[in-house]
């Protein structure tokens, strides 16, 4: 038993268990290393309007709210945002005292160096160089390791969640635990708890190409929604435009070697292969508008003229580029290719979830005891699409925000109604996997199907058939879950259908084109879909 119980190694799980430690047990558990998360992988940076005197003279919140507002096409939930943001200050100060160590202005070192992305009206965004998240991650990680009442979990896979529902109290649906492999013994432990928070991250493992790690196979999303949590608006899945791109290079890494958004804050352009900057031919705002508008125009130009992909042109910035971006040439140049000669070859990639479990403004999911923060949750910040740099504020701030609301309704100590009692685990048949092909097969048909069929630009007709694919392969993925022992391979298939379910289902329900959700059977924005799209398992 532990007072606490953290899926997930992201910004909103290690800063919620720094936080809850002082309060009480706090276990976390990953289901790869400590540094396998989405949090790891932000190059650009985390948005906050700092205090007067920190920031830009220029900016305030009510500009960061209505840039957030614009992105979101008209689907953000105004009192998130206004919340979120208005708390971005005081997350980046706790972020400061845990050892993360921002970009200092070079002209004066009580300022920090402030970036601008996309979608963005003013520049505030924090930065270490460019690899911000790694910088926030390893900070966080090194304070809970010092505290004793921290226990950090690295090979421990959740299988599903515990609660009171799924073993027959319906009247009183709360969270118990969760079912956990142990990857390295292939144990099956039950690990008890009456709070657990979710912080798995999202989803870009359910496409063929994504700037995500291996680790984004959509598990807490899976989980959740196995156990009747409502799940909104995952049909907004956010394609980042600048995705390297250079068939001639090998390895998983190269074929999803994010380059920043902050790359064309500092003043990079989109050009197609005659030196074009097509993105002007869209969107006044160029290679700054909003990612939904850039990826698209980006989609649209490679089908008009049958390229590969278009390219990015650091020019503009000189040697800046390599100074201020050193991560993202040193890597190119591994790649073979060097930015400062030549644009850099790009196209879209699955970034990020807009929706998720729903909660609302402390974390709370429909499952009492059970909360969710940072991607794998939806509380209304992002709407249709994703600002930049907002996702690593919106963890930060509303795993402060769910320890808050913990403590005021079941604090550690608190008697907590005895639940019923827990059964061992029951898989299937305990025999291995015998073809592994088959596993593998149907993992690259679900990434295939969802890149062909559920990507930037979407139909009716398209949808119809990942759906009946998606049903074939669901019925695979019960025969491997249910006939042999379990394996990461197995539960990371399992939820990716699942996950991939969710997205088409959710898709098919709206009948018209908002931020990343674009269809041609229904090219415009209609007032009648101004609200959520919201699903859940009876």
């Amino acid at each position: 038993m532990t007072d606490f119980l953290v899926i997930g190694s992201g910004i909103a799980g290690l800063s919620f268990a720094i936080k809850a430690a002082k309060f009480g047990t706090v276990t976390v558990i990953t289901k790869g290393n400590l540094l396998e998360s989405n949090t790891a992988w932000a190059q650009g940076g985390i948005s906050a309007v700092l205090p007067e005197g920190l920031r830009d003279p220029d900016d305030d919140c009510a500009k960061h709210i209505a840039d957030t507002l614009d992105a979101g096409a008209g689907l953000c939930h105004e009192d998130a945002v206004r919340i979120i943001v208005g708390e971005g200050a005081e997350t980046i100060l706790e972020l400061v005292t845990w050892g993360t160590e921002f970009d200092r202005d070079e002209h004066d070192e009580e300022r920090y160096s402030l970036g601008k992305e996309g979608g963005h009206s003013e520049r505030r965004i924090l930065h270490a160089k460019d690899t911000t998240g790694r910088e926030i991650a390893t900070s966080l990680i090194e304070t809970a390791k010092e505290h004793p009442n921290i226990t950090l979990l690295e090979g421990h896979y959740a299988i599903d969640l515990i609660t009171t529902g799924k073993l027959g109290s319906v009247t009183d649906d709360r969270i118990l635990g969760a079912y956990v492999l142990e990857t390295a013994t292939g144990e099956v432990k039950t690990m008890e708890s009456p709070r657990v928070i979710l912080a798995t991250g999202g989803c870009g493992k359910t496409y063929l190409y994504t700037t995500n790690p291996d680790s984004a196979t959509g598990d807490g999303l899976a989980m959740s929604w196995r156990v009747g949590a409502s799940i909104a608006n995952m049909e907004f899945i956010q394609f980042h435009p600048t995705c390297f791109y250079n068939p001639a290079a090998t390895g998983p890494e190269a074929r999803s070697f994010l380059v920043s958004e902050a790359v064309r804050g500092e003043g990079a352009v989109l050009v197609n292969d005659e030196g074009h900057e097509f993105v002007n031919d869209h969107d006044p705002r160029g290679s700054l508008a909003p990612r939904d508008i850039v990826a698209r125009a980006i989609d649209t130009e490679i089908k008009r003229t049958g390229a590969s992909c278009v390219f990015l042109d650091v020019s503009p910035l000189g040697e800046h580029f390599a100074e201020r971006f050193p991560f993202i040439h040193e890597t190119l140049l591994s790649f073979g290719h060097n930015a400062l000669e030549k644009p850099i070859p790009v196209v879209p990639a699955a970034h990020y979830q807009c929706g998720g479990v729903v909660t609302d403004l402390q974390g709370k999911t429909t499952i009492r005891g059970l909360y969710a923060v940072g991607e794998v949750a939806c509380t209304g910040l992002h709407g249709a699409n994703r600002l930049a740099s907002n996702s690593l504020l919106e963890g930060n701030v509303m795993a402060r925000r769910a320890l808050a609301e913990i403590m005021r309704l079941y604090p550690p100590g608190k008697e907590v109604p005895p639940g019923p009692e827990i059964p061992e685990w029951e898989s299937g048949n305990a025999a291995p996997p015998d073809e592994l092909v088959n596993i593998y097969h149907a993992w690259d048909e679900l990434r295939r199907t969802m890149q062909d069929y559920v990507s930037i630009v979407r139909t009716d007709n398209r949808l119809r058939r990942a759906a009946y694919r998606l049903k074939n392969l669901r019925r695979e993925v019960k025969e491997f879950y249910w006939g042999h022992t379990v394996t990461p391979d197995i539960l990371e298939l399992r939820n990716l259908v699942a996950t991939a379910s969710i997205i088409i289902d959710s898709a098919l329900l709206r009948k018209e084109s908002r931020g990343s959700h674009h269809t041609l059977d229904y090219p415009e924005k209609e007032e009648r879909f101004d609200q959520d799209t919201v699903l859940r398992r009876f």
